[in-house]
């Protein structure tokens, strides 16, 4: 096992063995377990559990888990039973629903796993109370109402008809899941808050759960039992119109493999879709959507991503490669940039928000496809 350079805490035990020389991707857990505890300051009646789906957001869930269960975390959300396995192995003690629901057939697994699924049609909560049934108990499971997503999630009109079939469930959790709660003026979060409350009256006395990490902002505080924040914990903003609360968890950076100089005119990339317009003077980085950086270039009325090196920002021009990224670091002392310098593409000064709105997609896509072959460090915790 691998340390951190501080060593305070070990590499991720799943980097592969390809991993690639020089490029970094740190991961401050001290800051995941800070915004956490923030948000859970926001509505402290309420128990603020973690959304640790598809590998806690590309952050590592195995780290992320053993920090927030280290601070207080005692509920955890997945997306698929697999990934709730892993989170069983190292919080043994947690609480964790996988939103999925029940496989058809997979009420065994999930019992044995001790994982609660996330229930969302009649003929799910009939199978999982069914099997409860034949081994003698009622097994834990959370409900699920579609209030307005049409994703997963039980019809209102069938209210009633749920909780007569959850006679055979021990039901510890109802929930539904916000549309656009990070648009706090709009309509919608008062209609499915509206919704919600009405399903709730089918099970009174059931905990219940609406906010997602920009439900637990909004102005009509709809926090009830339990919050599920995801995006939030690992640094997004889950307040768009206003700025960031939450602090920078990951920093990736990329060592400069070589510096070059071309003329006006000259073309960089495949395709040749950038062409300079000066002597421009060129740094190659070490990484590419080969390791998850997004294969984005400037589009219309969007300025180009950036990277920092030696404190300032450089645009990146052409198309990023498989394996490489091409930085214009003309305007940086000559002498200030040379091979083997560190750029940091994200971070404390260019966030994951800023960097997707430059890419043309979303915090949660640059997260999650944070690539295995940089060297994952993790710090604090």
């Amino acid at each position: 096992m691998r340390f951190d350079r501080s060593a305070r805490a070990p590499l991720n035990e799943t980097a592969p063995a390809e991993a690639r020389a020089g490029a970094i991707l740190t991961i401050d857990l001290t800051a995941l377990v800070a915004n956490w505890r923030r948000l859970a300051a926001r509505a402290s009646a309420s128990e603020c559990a973690a959304v640790v789906k598809a590998d806690a957001y590309g952050l590592g869930a195995e780290a992320s888990v053993r920090a927030l269960a280290a601070a207080g975390c005692r509920t955890f959300f997945v997306a698929a039973a697999g990934e709730g396995e892993r989170i069983r192995a190292v919080a043994p003690r947690a609480v964790v629903y996988v939103l999925e629901g029940l496989p058809r057939g997979g009420a065994r697994a999930l019992a044995a796993a001790r994982l609660r699924p996330v229930l969302a049609s009649l003929e799910e909560i009939r199978e999982w109370g069914a099997f409860g049934r034949s081994i003698g108990r009622r097994l834990p499971a959370a409900l699920q109402f579609d209030t307005g997503m049409n994703r997963l999630g039980l019809a209102l009109r069938d209210a009633e008809a749920a909780a007569i079939a959850a006679q055979d469930v021990d039901l510890t959790l109802t929930m539904s899941h916000f549309v656009c709660a990070q648009w706090t003026d709009d309509p919608r979060n008062a209609r499915q808050i509206a919704a919600f409350e009405e399903a709730r009256r089918a099970f009174p006395g059931a905990p219940a759960s609406l906010c997602n990490s920009s439900g637990i902002f909004l102005t009509q505080q709809p926090h009830y039992d339990v919050l599920r924040p995801g995006y939030a914990l690992y640094g997004g903003n889950p307040t768009p119109s206003a700025p960031n609360p939450m602090l920078s968890v990951a920093r990736l950076e990329a060592p400069i493999l070589a510096t070059r100089w071309i003329e006006a005119g000259e073309s960089v990339g495949y395709d040749g879709v950038w062409t300079a317009a000066r002597p421009t003077r060129l740094a190659t980085l070490g990484l590419g959507y080969g390791d998850g950086f997004p294969a984005a270039v400037a589009g219309p009325g969007r300025p180009a991503p950036e990277a920092i090196v030696a404190g300032r920002r450089c645009p990146i021009v052409g198309r990023v490669s498989m394996d490489f990224v091409m930085l214009d670091v003309t305007d940086v002392p000559e002498g200030a940039v040379y091979r083997g310098q560190t750029a940091e593409l994200l971070g404390e000064t260019i966030g994951v928000d800023e960097l997707a709105e430059r890419c043309g997609t979303i915090g949660y896509e640059i997260l999650t496809r944070l690539g295995r072959r940089y060297e994952r460090v993790y710090i604090g915790g």
